[in-house]
């Protein structure tokens, strides 16, 4: 078994023995030579060596001592040092350390008492602490009470251990009438928790007869108290009563860590709506009077928790949560905001959009930080809200309409979806929509928003004069036409042009595109600039979508071509007039071949992307030669689709919802604690736990030894082959943040191995914890090693090294390279779900991307996109519904995060070629480059077939 610690010091990197070193400035008269070579022994021991030859020199010259810096490291290195031998008895040179120890019991200064009876409460050899007893009940009585409240931790130490009881028969009985005594709040809080460990009746019946004075008593005691409330409901659970009546009184100590404390032993003792009700009111409270930010995060937790098991109670609480959103840190603003979106009902729901909205008008002034990020949380809040009781969209839609020309991209873009989304799911609400947005279409500044907006304009605007004026809104953001006058290309052809972001250079006789729309002849070469206008008002400001053609969205001049397409055909339909459907077709057609010409044109750094210049073109012959079946596809076959994917995605909700209310608590497979087996001295918690669970697998036919071993089996990995004098193997186990490697190394041949050490080598974001240590081998045995590694990363890691050993025929050492050990990045990798549009913003920002070509045998898109999911444990986000039918072309994203918050997006997109193959590519984005390169390795290692 592994040896116990009680001493953690953290040590980088190995140290080799320097113990003639350490012996010099130990022997040495200088204090703080001294403490430097104490401190080098210590973290030499904690590394694995021994240095059996200090002890006598410590003996000799640290324990005569007077610096209590010195005196403190003795008491640490005696701490780590074996006690012991191979067959548990006392060493005889422990015997020293006893009179050293029983005149720093007596020593006058009161430090050096106060650590040595520290030092006791670490020491387990009866042997050792016998003789000191009679010393350490003197101090129960010093006058200080840092050494009085030692003292009674120290009886409590050895009155604990397995014979403790004989050496201290009286213990309970003296630490009682130092309860009673003792004014000092630590050494009394010491003394009542000596009694609730060793003597648990007396401190019951103490806490009895103080019950009117625990109000009164310190916050420590207070804390003790409480946890031995809990151990008592939890064994003898008909005295609830009496005792809920003391956590209820300690609700209103002026403590934080009190109260918090009894609010999380109210919610474990009873389950009564009061008792409820006075926990989650106690958190409400912590929640407005704390200002750290962790404390806030923990009370949003446990109110998470009180959600879950009492929905009913928190429910009333909800403006109370609200009031969290005063914090400016965002991760409580996001939790409260969570919370409170779970707890919204029809009674509450006005309320809530209330404060939301309220929230929202204070981002606009400039007095928080991170406003955009904040208004983007309220803004998805207020449309969770609105899609859940539509009869609040109509109280925040036009207020949230005023936001569509945000600085914050994502914010507008937030709030341009929640129109697209209600504008479908609440036709009362339609022509005010439409309306409102015609009224602030101008002030809209981001391409992506506008482009969202213009197909609303395209879908919605039904009647006569909806029709009429979003096609004038358009022009009229466009300006005049033609963009670029073709006529005077052939006189710039010489002339230089250089890109500078959204600028670029023209000469004398070029003819410049202002901002505003309008021509200027400049006599010199100078710089245009093609940029959207900085103020929403006067002359410039209605030209939003000019500007942004003059940059070179051409995504958008398509947007611009298909929604004045739908215009044009629905005027048709709602116009009696033939000329003036004539006049209105004829202004789009020139709108549309203006577009080209600009973007065929040199006077823009890019020209126009063919896509957008096939779907323009598209929309011109549609405008000339429209047929019935075309018609209806673009009037009607798009928003059907919309309404579909809203549907999908309303039902994938609901459905999630059913499946989290029939989670049971209780799990089918939860462990089963038997009270009855535990003993004192027994088995320890985790011991028992893991033989009742092996139990009960076996008899239910889930486990048995045999197919456990299997298993075992299948995962071992060898490391050396079969003619090397050393064999070795590894059993791989990974954990979360760690890996362990169970080795078993087995000498083959008839000499014996002399300092066998495993060297252990890794390559990425691996890290050893341990320092290898020195073995003997006898001639054709085996041993155990355990190597642990830490693991910061999803990055594919490589672990490597080599058995380095000696025997007494062969001078030198003998070296055994082992075989790499390569770690998956699947192990890390768990399915996960975001929304579409955190989706496409991760994949804008994130800036590691792996392009994987597909190269495989399997012919049927769907089965290839379900063998990449399998094969990389992630989540398909794209709607099943989008992915039916048999076009011969696929587009799917994928999701995933690690176990250290990193996002894997995978899109996949295939399409199937004449001979029936699938060609195709698979790009990856991360923000870490590891999970991106491991991520890919793994998709070309197992796209090809179906293992």
């Amino acid at each position: 078994m592994e040896k116990s610690c009680s001493l953690l010091v953290h040590f980088d990197k190995g140290t080799p023995a320097i113990a003639n070193e350490i012996k010099e400035a130990l022997e040495g008269h200088d204090d703080p030579s001294k403490v430097e070579a104490m401190k080098k022994a210590i973290m030499l021991l904690l590394n694995g060596e021994t240095l059996p030859q200090l002890f006598i020199t410590i003996v000799r010259y640290v324990l005569p001592s007077e610096d209590h810096t010195v005196q403190k490291l003795l008491l640490l290195y005696l701490e780590i040092i074996d006690k012991t031998d191979s067959k548990g008895k006392v060493l005889p040179e422990m015997i020293l350390i006893c009179q050293n120890l029983r005149n720093n019991l007596q020593h006058p200064n009161e430090y050096i008492r106060g650590v040595t009876l520290r030092f006791l409460c670490r020491l387990n050899e009866v042997e050792i602490i016998e003789p000191l007893i009679p010393s350490v009940l003197q101090n129960l009585e010093h006058r200080h009470p840092y050494i009085r409240r030692n003292a009674i931790l120290a009886v409590m130490s050895i009155y604990k251990l397995p014979h403790g009881e004989q050496l201290l028969v009286d213990a309970p009985e003296m630490i009682e009438k130092v309860l009673a005594t003792e004014q000092d709040q630590s050494a009394k809080r010491n003394a009542f928790l000596m009694l609730f460990n060793c003597a648990q009746e007396r401190a019951i019946n103490y806490l009895l007869t103080h019950v009117d004075r625990v109000s009164d008593w310190g916050d420590i005691l207070q804390m003790v108290v409480l946890e031995l409330i809990r151990k008592v409901c939890r064994t003898n659970k008909g005295e609830k009563g009496k005792y809920i009546k003391i956590i209820i009184s300690l609700l209103n100590a002026p403590s934080a860590a009190v109260t918090y404390e009894c609010a999380g032993t109210l919610v474990s003792l009873s389950s009564a709506p009061t008792a409820i009700r006075a926990a989650a009111n106690t958190y409400c409270q912590l929640l407005q009077s704390q200002s750290d930010n962790n404390v806030k995060l923990i009370v949003l937790d446990r109110l998470n928790e009180l959600k879950s098991s009492h929905r009913e109670i928190v429910v009333d609480m909800i403006m109370d949560i609200l009031r969290a959103l005063s914090s400016p840190n965002l991760d409580i603003r996001r939790k409260t905001l969570d919370i409170v979106l779970d707890l919204i009902t029809p009674r509450n729901v006005n309320e809530v959009v209330l404060t939301l909205k309220k929230e929202v008008v204070k981002t606009q002034s400039g007095e928080l930080e991170k406003n955009a990020e904040y208004r983007q949380m309220l803004i998805q809040a207020i449309h969770n809200c609105a899609v859940k009781f539509p009869e609040v969209a109509s109280t925040v839609v036009h207020l949230l309409m005023d936001f569509l020309g945000d600085t914050n991209v994502a914010s507008a873009m937030d709030v341009v979806v929640f129109v697209r989304e209600i504008i479908e799911t609440n036709p009362k609400l339609r022509v005010s929509i439409v309306s409102r947005l015609l009224d602030t279409f101008y002030q809209i500044r981001s391409a992506r928003v506008c482009s969202c907006a213009l197909w609303i304009i395209g879908e919605y605007c039904l009647s006569l004069s909806e029709v009429e004026s979003g096609i004038a809104t358009i022009k009229q953001c466009l300006g005049d036409l033609p963009f670029y006058s073709a006529s005077e290309e052939g006189e710039t052809t010489d002339s230089s042009k250089k890109e500078q972001g959204n600028s670029i250079m023209v000469s004398s006789r070029r003819p410049a595109v202002l901002a505003d729309g309008t021509y200027a002849t400049q006599s010199a070469a100078s710089e245009t600039v093609f940029s959207p206008p900085t103020s929403i008002h006067g002359s410039s400001s209605n030209l939003c979508l000019r500007s942004l053609v003059l940059t070179g969205e051409f995504f958008l001049g398509a947007v611009i071509a298909c929604t004045l397409s739908k215009l044009v055909l629905r005027l048709e339909e709602v116009q009696p007039s033939k000329s003036e459907v004539n006049n209105t077709k004829c202004s789009a057609l020139l709108i549309m071949v203006s577009m080209i010409q600009l973007g065929q044109s040199s006077v823009l750094p890019h020209p126009i992307d063919s896509d957008s210049y096939d779907r323009i073109l598209l929309c011109i012959r549609l405008l000339c030669n429209t047929g019935d079946k075309v018609r209806k596809i673009w009037l009607e076959s798009c928003r059907e689709s919309f309404a579909k994917m809203l549907s999908d995605k309303q039902l994938r909700e609901t459905e999630e919802i059913k499946a989290k209310a029939q989670t049971s608590h209780s799990q089918p497979d939860d462990l089963i604690d038997f009270y009855h087996l535990k003993s004192r001295r027994g088995m320890s918690q985790l011991e028992l736990e893991d033989e009742v669970h092996d139990d009960l697998r076996r008899a239910t036919g889930e486990f048995t030894k045999e197919t456990d071993d299997a298993n075992k089996l299948n995962r071992i990995l060898q490391l050396t082959g079969f003619s090397d004098p050393v064999y070795a193997e590894a059993y791989v186990t990974v954990h979360h943040y760690d890996i362990v490697l169970d080795v078993t190394v087995i000498n083959r041949t008839k000499e014996t191995l002399q300092n066998l050490c495993l060297e252990l080598a890794t390559m990425g974001d691996l890290k050893l914890v341990e320092r290898p240590q020195n073995y003997t081998l006898a001639p054709e045995s085996s041993k155990q090693i355990k190597a642990n590694i830490k693991v910061s990363s999803t990055e594919t890691g490589v672990i490597f090294g080599n058995i380095v050993y000696e025997t007494s025929n062969v001078l030198e050492r003998m070296v055994v390279v082992l075989n790499d050990i390569h770690i998956d990045i699947m192990d890390y990798i768990s399915p996960a779900v975001c929304s579409d549009a955190a989706f496409r913003t991760m994949w804008a920002e994130f800036e590691w991307e792996n392009k994987v070509a597909v190269n495989t045998t399997i012919q049927a898109e769907k089965e290839f996109l379900d063998h990449i999911i399998k094969s990389t444990n992630m989540k398909c986000l794209t709607a099943l519904s989008a992915l039916e039918g048999e076009c011969g072309f696929l587009a799917a994203n994928l999701y995933a995060k690690s176990v250290f918050g990193e996002d894997a997006l995978v899109n996949v997109s295939v399409e199937k070629q004449a001979d029936g193959k699938l060609s195709g590519y698979i790009r990856i984005r991360s923000k870490t480059q590891g999970i991106a390169l491991s991520l890919g390795d793994k998709i070309t290692l197992k796209q090809k077939g179906g293992s």
